[in-house]
C-alpha cells in the first residue's frame, strides 16, 4: 500500500523553457532538421574565412543549384545564416548567435533568463 503523504512522482521545479521562447526557438530547431541543411551549415562554419559562396556549397551535393538556393533559404529565413550579394554571387555566413542559442538552449542559465 501507498504512502498517501508520499509523492509517487518528482515535483517538476526549477526554471523551464516559456512558451513564447519555445515558439521562438522551434522554426530554428526546424530549419536545422535536416541532413542537407546541417551540413550546409557544418561547410560554412568550417570555411577557412567564415563564409562560403553558393557556387562552392552546390559542388558538395549531388542536388540541383535551386534545390540547394532552397535549403539556404530556409536557413537565412530562420535566422541561422547572414547572406551578402557580390556582382552575381551570393555569399553566406553562420549567425555565431543562432548557434550559440542552440547549443545554450538547455543550459540552467538559458532557462532562468527565460523565466525572469
Amino acid at each position: 500500500m501507498t504512502d498517501p503523504g508520499f509523492a509517487c512522482c518528482t515535483p517538476l521545479s526549477g526554471a523551464s523553457m516559456s512558451t513564447e521562447q519555445a515558439e521562438q526557438v522551434a522554426p530554428l530547431l526546424k530549419a536545422l532538421a535536416d541532413p542537407v541543411r546541417l551540413r550546409l551549415v557544418s561547410l560554412i562554419a568550417s570555411s577557412q574565412t567564415g563564409e562560403a559562396c553558393v557556387c562552392d556549397l552546390n559542388d558538395a551535393f549531388d542536388l540541383t543549384q535551386a534545390t540547394i538556393s532552397h535549403h539556404l533559404k530556409v536557413l537565412h529565413s530562420a535566422g541561422v545564416l547572414d547572406r551578402d550579394k557580390r556582382g552575381v554571387w551570393v555569399y553566406y555566413a553562420v549567425k555565431p548567435e543562432a548557434l550559440s542559442a542552440v547549443a545554450n538552449l538547455f543550459t540552467p542559465a538559458a532557462l532562468a533568463g527565460a523565466t525572469a
